[in-house]
């Protein structure tokens, strides 16, 4: 006899059905725009959201180049790219991250942490090695001064507009993640804050201009936050492995200090001796003053942050570590086991020697006289 396998069906538009199949829409919206391209009347508006948009041929000593700016036509690819992310964050969580947890046997408190380290691991290491590679081909690393020169750098090549599209799309799909990942009410407001912070540095540095120097300081940033949700998931695997959290305390201040050293050279020592000391939001130029100030401020201040939620978790850590181990000594030794009462034997006063009772001084007792009649 054959059995069919019951389904749990939600109503149209419910908001179950909109939780358990964000996925299944965002494919359908990508592949709607996908089979556009085969249309020569819907191709024009398909290529506005998959390639990145405001394309500039600039001369070069051999040739054109083609190049890039940002403006407001870049809104609609960073929503298709959202919808990329959606997808790929549900093939993540539904063929990887569900089959380990499952092994593991989590709680839910737990099992939450788990998948959103193994969702960020996942992207801080694609983010990394993209991250490297553009750095190393446009020349960023090799020659340091050019995070500062020919400012404004109002031209972007491909894959440093590409980075920076994909970079927003990443961050704006993880606030409708809460929802649909039905994240605990406690849990939200500590990933607001850090999705409205990388949010506000990756958009900051990509409307100023800041590209390069950017894109060098989420090089930084993604490589500590890489290590720490790597240690947290071998934590999950296993309770006592605690070495990777010993190594990212390490990185984590050093990548503090590079971050906070680069940014003081950048724009408070390199912008600062440029010549165009002006404000021109036409040009792209926001090198004045007081954008120096704002921008190194929001740096600074973000940085301290960090490193304050930092040294209190650390403290919370070692109070508690210390705290269980003043606990195990205080545990009292086991109890010896009782003795059987010792039979008492009834003696006369002083003691015995030789078989001789004597006083308690030492001296044979007085013998009694007798009474003559």
């Amino acid at each position: 006899m054959a059995f069919r396998r019951r389904t749990k069906s939600y109503p149209l538009f419910s908001q179950e059905f909109v939780i358990h199949n964000h996925a299944d829409i965002g494919f359908c919206l990508v592949l709607c725009v996908l089979i556009g391209l085969m249309f020569e009347v819907t191709a024009k508006t398909a290529f506005l959201f998959i390639l990145p948009q405001y394309n500039v041929s600039v001369p070069t000593a051999d040739s054109e180049t083609v190049h890039y700016h940002y403006g407001p036509k870049d809104l609609v690819t960073i929503l298709f790219y959202i919808f990329i992310a959606i997808i790929l964050h549900a093939v993540v969580q539904e063929y990887i991250l569900d089959k380990i947890s499952k092994r593991l046997h989590l709680s839910k408190v737990k099992h939450s942490k788990f998948n959103e380290s193994g969702q960020l691991v996942v992207f801080h290491l694609s983010s990394v090695i993209w991250c490297f590679y553009v750095a190393v081909t446009e020349g960023y690393l090799t020659n340091p001064r050019s995070l500062w020169e020919d400012y404004p750098h109002v031209y972007l090549p491909f894959q440093v507009k590409f980075f920076y599209v994909c970079q927003l799309a990443y961050w704006l799909h993880a606030l409708p993640e809460l929802y649909f990942q039905k994240v605990r009410k406690e849990e939200i407001p500590r990933q607001l804050q850090y999705i409205c912070l990388y949010l506000l540095h990756i958009a900051g540095a990509y409307l100023l201009n800041l590209n390069r120097l950017g894109l060098i300081l989420l090089l930084l940033q993604y490589s500590t936050e890489f290590l720490f949700h790597m240690a947290r998931l071998f934590y999950f695997a296993d309770e006592n492995n605690e070495k990777l959290f010993n190594a990212w305390a390490a990185v984590f201040g050093v990548t503090r200090l590079f971050i906070l050293t680069l940014a003081v050279l950048a724009i408070g020592f390199g912008l600062a001796r440029m010549e165009n000391q002006a404000f021109d939001p036409e040009k792209g130029n926001f090198n004045n003053l007081l954008c120096r100030l704002c921008v190194l401020l929001l740096v600074c201040a973000a940085q301290a942050w960090l490193m304050w939620r930092f040294i209190h978790s650390q403290l919370r850590h070692w109070r508690e570590y210390w705290n269980e181990q003043s606990a195990k000594r205080r545990v009292p030794a086991p109890a010896p086991a009782p003795r059987l009462p010792a039979r008492l034997i009834k003696r006369e006063s002083g003691y015995h020697e030789n078989g001789v009772v004597k006083a308690e001084n030492g001296t044979s007792p007085r013998t009694k006289k007798l009474k003559s009649p």
